[in-house]
Formats: structure tokens, sequence, C-alpha cells
């Protein structure tokens, strides 16, 4: 048995050191993958061994640094960062192994750079997910930032520069003018007995300082909103326009920024802020629930109608993701241990599901060279497996049994009729169960239509010119592989159930 300090050390020291060795071996290109598989399944054991003690209610540390007096670089593993390092570093497997299928079977350059960053962008991960308090946060956060930056401009073009530009222009600014000056903000509150600490802490660290009068309601309103839109990575609208961008990339790293880590990190990082910095219960008591509800409720409806007039693939697959995040993010708004029980959940059904939908994106360019949905007429046919994973995650996404999508959804509901006390009263659960109904059905309308065309319309005439068939075992391998934990965790999810538990359970 692994001491808990040795495996979080591991678990954030391992990557670092596969990235080394996969950069030392960029002269033979087996090694080189090799290294990244070796990394990721040895990573994801490191971080699977904190389970047991999490669940049984330890809360194992890490100092690693003093920065400044009441201000240090240090590491807790609680139920809600197991969610999050579990969920990246699982997935960080099958993600390893289709980006071999990928970026062989594409040719791609720079492959011994692009498997260097994968590893550091799940090191920074893994600090999001056990960091123990605001600083710590704050640190991974940004270098999960950079070290995904060159993923997004991979390609070297002149579109990849001006997403990349896009991409790491937004999230730098919201980090910075916003996510950086409520921590300088709270920092100085330290010293006037505004705040209990920087450490994240059940019930939040305002709750003393409110009571005193040693910080105001305006002052507190305000913070929790400078931290809610400086965490970019969440992508509320407006503040989204980075993710549609970053989809010039290759389609690994799309899958990698949708499902693995950074915009899992945005919307942790979200409900992390918001049962342990603000707490649930103080943030209902300031009625400081309801913008957060509307705004995200209307980034739900706005992105999914973007969505349904996308043709290209990744494209609508991004401003879904968009939509699908805010679903967590509203379940932060109704403040209800339920809602945030299913906006926790919703981080895994969603990653499963996102993931393999990406994965059936890149194998499609792959073995037909197809980018655009009005392209992927019969398209079922030739790429049975592909299709077939790709319907998965779309009834995941829609919400529908068996899938584990379904599962966060029916959380999700019950949040809603749990929160009888929102500020808005009755007109705010009216308007949250509309949300989640009606974007149901437009998920449904951008989604089906895709799985009606590859499976029940007749072969292109280019596909009867030129057949083809599936992508490369690798690629096929990874999206059969997700699309199982789809529906496996439909039927067995008590992991991430137990953990939820736990978290609804700090909330009260």
């Amino acid at each position: 048995m692994i001491p808990p300090e040795m495996a979080i050390t591991l678990a954030l020291g391992l990557p670092i050191l596969g990235a080394l060795l996969i950069a030392m071996s960029r002269g033979v290109p087996n090694l080189r993958e090799t290294f990244t598989l070796l990394t990721a399944v040895a990573t994801f054991g490191f971080v699977a061994s904190l389970y047991p003690a999490v669940i049984n209610g330890a809360q194992p540390t890490l100092d690693l640094w003093q920065v400044l007096p009441g201000v240090k670089l240090s590491f807790r593993v609680e139920p809600l960062g197991m969610v999050y390092a579990l969920v990246a570093t699982l997935l960080w497997i099958p993600n390893s192994l289709y980006s071999i299928g990928y970026m062989r079977g594409n040719n791609e350059k720079h492959q011994t750079r692009f498997y260097v960053c994968f590893p550091l962008a799940i090191a920074s991960a893994v600090g999001i997910a056990f960091a123990e308090n605001l600083f710590t946060m704050f640190v991974f956060y940004e270098t999960l930032t950079l070290s995904t930056f060159p993923l997004v401009t991979h390609k070297g073009n002149t579109d990849a520069v001006k997403s990349g530009r896009i991409y790491l222009g937004i999230l730098l600014t919201t980090s910075v003018c916003f996510q950086l000056l409520a921590l300088l903000w709270i920092v100085a509150l330290q010293h006037t007995g505004g705040v209990s600490g920087l450490d994240f802490a059940s019930g939040g660290i305002f709750r003393e300082g409110l009571a005193a009068g040693a910080v105001t309601p305006a002052v507190f309103g305000l913070l929790f909103f400078l931290y809610i839109y400086g965490i970019g990575k969440a992508a509320l609208m407006p503040v989204h326009r980075w993710l549609p961008a970053a989809m010039v990339a290759p389609t690994p790293v799309s899958a990698f920024l949708h499902a693995v880590a950074v915009v899992k990190a945005g919307v942790f990082c979200v409900i992390k802020v918001t049962v342990y910095v603000f707490g649930v219960e103080t943030l209902r008591e300031y009625g400081q629930g309801g913008w957060l509800l509307y705004a995200a409720g209307a980034t739900i409806l706005i992105a999914s109608l973007i969505a349904m007039f996308q043709d290209n693939l990744k494209k609508r697959l991004a401003y879904s993701t968009i939509s699908q995040l805010s679903y967590v993010v509203l379940g932060v708004a109704l403040l209800t241990p339920i809602s945030i029980m299913a906006a926790t959940f919703h981080i895994v059904a969603h990653a499963f599901g996102k993931i393999t939908l990406f994965f059936a994106a890149g194998s499609i360019y792959t073995a037909a060279h197809k980018t655009q949905i009005s392209q992927l007429d019969g398209i079922g046919r030739r790429m049975p497996w592909t299709m077939g994973a790709f319907t998965i995650g779309t009834l995941s996404m829609i919400g529908v049994p068996p899938v584990v999508g379904f599962v966060s959804k029916w959380f999700l509901i019950n949040g809603v009729i749990e929160s009888g006390s929102l500020p808005g009263g009755h007109f705010d659960e009216v308007f949250a169960l509309v949300v989640i109904l009606f974007s149901t059905l437009l998920n449904a309308g951008y989604f089906l239509p895709i799985v009606y065309r590859a499976f029940f319309r007749t072969l292109s005439d280019e596909d009867l010119k030129h057949p083809h068939g599936e992508a490369p075992w690798a690629i096929v391998t990874a999206l059969t592989f997700t699309a199982t934990l789809t529906l496996f965790f439909f039927f067995w999810n008590q992991p991430a159930a137990t953990l939820a538990e736990l978290v609804r359970r700090a909330v009260g």
C-alpha cells in the first residue's frame, strides 16, 4: 500500500517525468508512445489508490512550499477533487491510445512536442483537483492554459495561430483580470478578518467575516462574480469564444480539451469555489444564485441554438459542450445539496459521452477525410463501430437511458424540485425546468439528424466511388472503450455516485 502523501507526489510528479522521457525518445516513435501509455496508466493508478482513503473519510494532504505567510502551495484530496482527478487520468489512457492512431494515420508533424504537452497538462489538472487553497488552484489553472496552448496551435498555420491567440487571450485575460484580482482581494481580507484564510473550508471562508461586518454583502457578491467569470474555462457566455476557436486543433486535442482536462477544470473550479470558498448556505442567504441561474440558462439555450446551424461536426460538438457545461453551472446556481451532487455527477457523464463523440469525429476524418455533417450520408454503413459509438454518445448528451447522461440530468431535475427557496421563488424553478426540458429537445434536434443521416440515407457518390472502412484499430478501440464506459456507468456508477454523495453531504 502506497502512503497517501507518496501517492499525491507521484500523481503530480510522474506526468512531468513522463514528459521528459517522451522528449528524450523523440527519435524512436514506438518508445515515445510506449512512455505515453505507461505514464497515463501509472498516473491513473496512483490517483485511484487514493480513492479508498477518501471514501472512508480521510483527506490526505501534502505541503510543498510556503510562498508567503498565509500563502502556500499545498494539496488536500477530498471527494470533489477526487472525481475530477479520476475522470481526467482515466480518460487520458484512451486519449493516448487514440492519439497514436490519429497522429500516425494523418501523418501529423511535431508529434513529440504533441505528446510532451499532454502529461504536462495532466499534471496541471491533478494539481487543480488536489489544490488545498485558492493560490494552489490558481497556479495550476494557469499552467493548464499554458501547457495546452501548443496543442491548440499544433498545426502552425494561420488559422491555428489566430485561434491560439483567442484561446490564450480569453483564458489569460479572464483569469488575470478577474480571478487573480479576486484572489488578491481575499488575501487582503485575511488581515481584516473578512475571511478565515485561503484554504478551502466546509461552509466557505466568508461566513465569520460577514457575521462580524468585516466584509460587506456587496463585496461578497462582487467577489463571487469575479470568480465565476474569472474561471473562463467554464465557457459561460460571453467568455466562451475560445472553445469553438480551439477546434482548429487535431481531434485528440479537441477531445482532451472538452472531456479530459480543460473545460472540466473550469466547471470543477466553479463547484469548488461555490462550495468551499463562498459556501452554499451563505450564497442562498445573500441571494447570489439568481443571476448565475439565468446566465447559465441563457448559455445552455443560446449555445444549443447555435449548434443547430453548424455544419462542421467539430463546431457543432463545441457549441454542444458550451451548453452542456452550463448544466453544471445551473446545478451550482440552484444552491441545493442534490443540485451540487448533480453538477458533480455531470462532470463524469459529460466526459464519457463527449470524448466518444469527438473520437468518432476524428475517426471519420481519418478514414473518410470528412468534416461536414452534410457529407455523412450513409457513412454508418462504412463505419458501423464509429457511428455506433457516436450514437451512444448522442443518447448520453440528450439524457436518454440506458446511458450515463440520463443519471446526471435526473439528479439535476430533482435539484430544481428541491430548490423551493431560491431568491426568485417559483419563477426561478419554472425557468430552470424549462431550460432543462427545452434544451433536451434542442440536443435531440442537433444530434439525432446526424445519426439519421449516417444510418438511414444512401451513401454519397463520393463514398460509392472511393469506398473506405473504419479508421486504424487504435482509434476504433479507444472510441469503443469510451462508448462502453458511457453505457456501463448507467448500470454501475457506484464510485462516482459515492464521491458525489460525499460532496452532497459536505454541502449539507
